[in-house]
């Protein structure tokens, strides 16, 4: 069976996706959106119910469609699904799914040749791709020792449903992020808490203006472009207090301990050597970028990570990521969306008006 046709391909349906698919769109570019979910809101689907649009960080709004009117109350995960799926239902976009992407490769070597995409769905030719798959399907789990023989429970962000589920047990929560403090403000509510990071937290108290998100987005820039593996915008940034992680201060919910050594079968050996009894430890140790669908064509360096300039890889131009490194908060994502599409346009095999490209 020959393979289905398109001048670009686009993988993820998330907020970068979506960002690409429209201004493919306005360019009148042909192209298909393949995204592994079952339906729309991208990674946004399977967060927490506890996290509602009222504590949710800041959602910028898709590309040429304003959010409708937020409810506080409403879970993150209902309002953003919602939203998505009715952007593409008014722009008509051209989105198929449930379609996972097993690998992107060369078709021949031909530097403005096609790149072949092979899925549980069948094969796709493109002239390029741009990815968007996020990090959600690749929540990173720290290796310690004793791990295997810990009695208790061990869980991932990527799997919290609901603080009230820890209710009566000890819960060590490990991680110096976001979904860490947030979380620790949650289950310390219901039950007792411990905070472990392997660094101390840095805390601002100003807001966060244009500036500060400029230099944060800047200094990720910087390593994905040297192709060292990107950190988060948030590990540049630190952490910004609300009225809610005030309150989780005030009750000791931030006391933070550095982080343990070894597990045991009931709980962790502490920094000072003693034994902490423990129930569930809850690893908020964040996300890797999905990218194992390009392996083939070999993208990584020395350093682990992909030399890029802007969303473009370095070594590959037929190929950009998006919601990648310093594109991976929401305003970032919509922008490397729009970035993508403009670069992908200089290429010569697509700069051609399409009437005068060949299939």
């Amino acid at each position: 069976m020959n393979p289905a046709l398109a001048d670009v391909v686009v993988i993820g349906a998330g907020q970068a996706g979506l960002s690409a698919a429209y201004h493919l769109l306005r360019r009148g570019l042909d192209h298909v959106v393949l995204d592994a979910e079952d339906g729309p809101g991208g990674a946004w689907r399977h967060r927490w119910k506890s996290l509602r649009m009222g504590t949710v960080n800041g959602i910028s709004d898709l590309p040429g469609a304003a959010k409708p009117a937020v409810d506080p109350a409403e879970p993150s995960s209902e309002f953003l699904s919602r939203y998505f799926g009715g952007y593409e239902e008014e722009l008509a976009l051209a989105i198929r799914r449930p379609v996972k992407v097993r690998s992107v490769s060369r078709a021949d070597s031909n530097p403005l040749g096609r790149l072949r995409i092979t899925t549980d769905d069948g094969v796709w030719s493109a002239r390029a791709v741009i990815n968007a798959t996020g990090t959600w399907t690749r929540p990173f789990w720290p290796i310690y020792p004793g791990q295997a023989g810990f009695r208790g429970r061990q869980l991932h962000v990527a799997d919290y449903v609901a603080a009230e589920e820890f209710s009566g047990r000890h819960v060590a929560v490990v991680g110096g992020g976001i979904s860490a403090v947030g979380l620790l403000a949650e289950i310390s509510l219901v039950t007792s808490t411990s905070w472990f990071t392997r660094r101390p937290p840095v805390w601002r108290d100003s807001g966060f203006d244009g500036r500060a998100g400029h230099d944060a987005v800047a200094l990720v820039e910087e390593r994905v472009r040297q192709g060292l593996p990107p950190q988060s915008v948030v590990s540049v940034t630190g952490l910004l207090w609300t009225p809610t992680l005030r309150a989780a201060a005030a009750r000791g919910a931030l006391d933070r301990q550095p982080m343990f050594t070894s597990l045991t079968p009931d709980g962790v050996r502490l920094a000072t050597g003693e034994l902490l009894k423990v129930d569930v430890i809850l690893w908020a140790t964040g996300f890797r970028a999905e990218l194992e669908h390009l392996a083939p064509l070999h993208l990584r360096g020395p350093g682990g990570g992909i030399a890029m300039a802007g969303t473009q890889v370095a070594a590959e131009p037929r190929v950009h990521l998006v919601g990648y490194g310093p594109s991976s908060s929401t305003i970032g994502a919509n922008r490397a969306g729009r970035a993508a599409v403009a670069t992908l346009l200089k290429l010569p095999q697509l700069a051609a008006p399409a009437q005068g490209r060949q299939q």
